[in-house]
């Protein structure tokens, strides 16, 4: 007697890969070209100035500040133009530049340009006793690697006023 055993096979159906890719499929955020780029640094060329500070004329970092709000103008205007595309009104439009220019202002020129000016004193005040070649160049040098250690704290700390304040009432 040979026993005969039935298989039953059940089939799953998958669903296509382009449904799947939709059910899984991360929101991602639009690039922002003068906050997540190379070009954010084009508003940190006002800290570069600073950094020089002890090696050139005060007319060039005058013109890395103008290079700086530069940046920041460009990237308001920017902004602003988008928001009016959308079709947003006025109001909303001239919201949308004040919080642009604020937060540009407060986290790209004055607040970083501030915090390497004090770094470049402070390295050059330590270093009152060391020959003139070194009271010059290593301020600078400090200056200069400090940069890239400020960048996202200030932003962090810029975003939480803005959220704070700014932000909280215009809204």
């Amino acid at each position: 007697m040979v026993n005969a055993q039935t298989q039953t096979t059940t089939t799953t159906s998958t669903p296509p890969i382009d449904e799947v890719a939709s059910i899984h499929q991360v929101p991602t955020k639009e690039l922002d070209i003068y906050r997540d780029t190379f070009i954010r640094y084009m508003g940190y060329s006002n800290e570069i100035g600073e950094a020089f500070r002890p090696l050139v004329p005060k007319s060039l970092v005058a013109a890395s500040y103008g290079m700086a709000i530069g940046y920041v103008c460009t990237d308001t205007f920017d902004k602003s133009l988008r928001q009016q595309m959308t079709g947003s009104s006025h109001r909303e439009v001239a919201m949308v530049a004040a919080d642009v220019f604020t937060w540009q202002m407060m986290a790209s020129v004055i607040i970083p340009g501030l915090v390497i000016n004090r770094i470049t004193w402070a390295s050059k005040s330590l270093l009152s006793k060391a020959p003139v070649g070194v009271l010059k160049t290593l301020p600078t040098l400090i200056g200069l690697a400090s940069i890239p250690l400020i960048i996202h704290p200030i932003d962090s700390l810029v975003d939480r006023v803005m959220d704070a304040t700014f932000r909280k009432v215009v809204r």
